[in-house]
């Protein structure tokens, strides 16, 4: 497969028409009609590219968006909307979508522009942050040039750290986005912190009575 697009929109045949188009292409499409499912399916895997309706029977699109880029920022999200004035479009901009199609489209002209957002997300794979480089697909990491062996949570606690690098993070927020829960045990993550720093990650910071950061220089 050339990628992965999930769809959410409550038009059943709109979805039909994205799916033939898309499959024809090499890409893997998954529809939802409905917030709640669309989330679901996220916290499972997360997809290359998604297209997001704004009208939608349980909530706007809008705030789906909000929610994709601070929980997912790596998912590149096209907005499908019935509103097609300028300012609907430099809204949807504005608020971090990657693209805007206004309904009706042509499905030549929507495949195109799921091939240009995978293309950018491949390019888009290798984070860099000072002297580290991960590779979000291959979860590679290496530190000036040296390859680091982390485990899967030692990657996902590293890889939001760099996508937020610079800022400040507190225990709950990496609690929640890491670990998935807001309170807890904060040893499981002190001691993880504690690993990477052995590793000769020495720029992560900790913020006395915040949490951590990871320094860009």
């Amino acid at each position: 497969m050339n990628g992965t697009v999930y769809a959410l929109e409550d038009d059943a045949s709109i979805s039909g028409l994205i799916k033939v188009a898309l499959q024809m292409n090499g890409i893997e499409f998954e529809s939802y009609s409905n917030i709640k499912d669309f989330y679901a399916a996220l916290d499972k895997r997360q997809p290359d590219v998604a297209l997001l309706d704004i009208m939608l029977p349980d909530g706007n699109g809008l705030d789906v968006l909000r929610t994709v880029k601070l929980r997912y920022p790596l998912v590149s999200c096209i907005m499908l909307s019935a509103l097609s004035k300028e300012e609907d479009k430099v809204n949807g901009l504005n608020l971090g979508a990657d693209d805007y199609v206004a309904k009706p489209f042509s499905v030549l002209e929507l495949t195109a522009r799921v091939n240009a957002a995978l293309r950018r997300k491949r390019r888009a794979d290798e984070v860099i942050v000072g002297g580290l480089t991960m590779n979000t697909d291959t979860m590679e990491v290496r530190l000036r040039g040296e390859r680091l062996e982390l485990n899967k949570k030692e990657f996902e606690l590293l890889k939001f750290f760099m996508l937020n690098a610079g800022k400040v993070l507190s225990r709950e927020v990496i609690l929640m986005e890491v670990w998935g829960y807001e309170q807890g045990e904060t040893r499981t993550l002190d001691n993880h912190i504690s690993r990477l720093r052995k590793m000769g990650i020495t720029n992560l910071e900790t913020v006395f009575g915040v949490g951590y950061k990871l320094a860009t220089d």
